[in-house]
């Protein structure tokens, strides 16, 4: 074989191997095939996130990590 005809079995084995881990990743997603290749399997596009702060009753029961409980001392 000369060194293009390797190459070009690398490359196909390659597209081989790109596929079937799409088909894996698809499979274990549990999202039906995609048409095209452009969007990353899981990935459905951007995300927001605002920038005003969050409610400070979200944290009223919680404790603070690595302190303790706020009714108790610290060792």
């Amino acid at each position: 074989m000369s060194l293009q005809d390797d190459l070009n079995a690398v490359r196909r084995n390659l597209d081989e191997l790109t596929r079937k881990v799409e088909q894996l990743e698809r499979k274990a997603a549990g999202q039906p095939p995609a048409a095209g290749r452009d969007t990353p399997p899981g990935r459905s596009g951007m995300v927001s996130i605002p920038d005003t702060p969050y409610d400070s009753a979200l944290w009223s029961d919680s404790d603070d990590e690595g302190l303790g409980a706020r009714d108790r001392r610290a060792p």
